[in-house]
């Protein structure tokens, strides 16, 4: 933890921290409510609160802070396995095979399209299959938390977005790692794209056959400690627990955090846990939105701008040691 506030820029006292963390849950509050009142998610309204504050308007919210990206890493985490909790797993495998045809076509066309784009512009190989493995990309912190918002999370069609949603984020690692020994000058083979390929989908496979007979009898385990709050705390660690396994294994944590929602769905006491997971992602979730918000620099997208820097790291906003700017 003590690293998370070691170097110059990301120094800051911690009341200035709390200060920082109450103007952010306040403007995610006030703005997701605004959002509500015209017809949008909440969302919405907490990523422009995040635009707000962030580099484009206010410069109060520094998204490359230690700290607060941490916060938001935690936030994003609790928000998968909270929509674990809420899915359930038979609707998600009956809708599989249309969702994993969803997941290619969302992946392959960006892929396939703006590569040879890049290239009609002039630009090399490498950076063509840099911007076109970046464009697979998506979030599926987002998908889930619009869909929840909507209350249509259960519906089929929502079933198929989530699922194309997690299989493209997984689909997308792979890419990513693929470019990543092409950028490093490594050779990339069909077997190390089958080893990595295997390593992500194998994750998640084994993690919810082995899980599915592991976790009941963990449950019944941890429901014999008659303490406050046990059954939360439970899923919290079986949450993290799997976010790093899957972190560890190559893939990203997001993945394991939702497959521990999805192993504790038909578990007792699931909604004693659904209760408390929701507590904390009250904080934790819209500083993540706030964060992601606070990264986008609009003033970029001015056509009429001809003075901006080549180096975009000089429009943020600088902090001097002890959160001054």
């Amino acid at each position: 933890m003590c690293t998370l506030f070691a170097g110059e820029n990301r120094m800051q006292h911690i009341p200035q921290i709390v200060g920082l963390l109450a103007v952010m849950l306040a403007t995610a509050k006030a703005f997701g409510w605004l959002a509500k009142r015209v017809g949008q998610p909440a969302v919405l309204g907490e990523l422009v609160a995040g635009v707000v504050l962030g580099l484009s308007m206010a410069g109060l919210v520094d998204p490359k802070d230690g700290v607060l990206h941490f916060l938001a890493e935690i936030g994003v985490v609790i928000l998968l396995f909270e929509i674990g909790l809420e899915t359930d797993l038979r609707k998600l495998i009956q809708v599989g095979p249309v969702a994993a045809v969803v997941a290619l076509v969302g992946v392959a066309l960006p892929f396939a399209l703006v590569t040879p784009v890049c290239r009609l512009l002039g630009l090399d190989n490498l950076v063509a299959a840099v911007a076109g493995a970046a464009l697979t990309a998506t979030s599926v912190g987002i998908t889930a938390r619009v869909l929840s918002d909507l209350g249509r999370l259960q519906e089929p069609e929502s079933q198929v977005i989530l699922g194309a949603a997690v299989i493209d984020d997984v689909i997308g690692l792979v890419i990513l790692a693929v470019v990543a020994r092409y950028t490093q000058g490594q050779e990339v083979t069909a077997i190390s794209v089958a080893r990595t390929t295997g390593v992500a989908f194998g994750f998640l496979a084994g993690t919810l056959l082995v899980g599915r007979f592991a976790v009941p009898p963990l449950v019944r385990l941890a429901g014999h400690i008659d303490l406050p709050g046990t059954p939360t705390m439970f899923a919290v660690v079986l949450a993290f627990g799997l976010a790093w396994l899957a972190w560890a294994s190559g893939s990203a944590m997001i993945i394991g955090a939702f497959a521990a929602g999805l192993l504790l769905r038909w578990t007792p006491r699931v909604g004693e846990m659904e209760r408390g997971v929701a507590h904390l992602g009250h904080f934790f979730v819209p500083l993540f939105f706030v964060v992601v918000g606070a990264a986008v620099d609009v003033r970029v997208l001015n056509p009429f701008d001809a003075c901006q820097p080549a180096d975009a790291a000089s429009r943020q906003p600088s902090y001097r040691r002890g959160g001054g700017r």
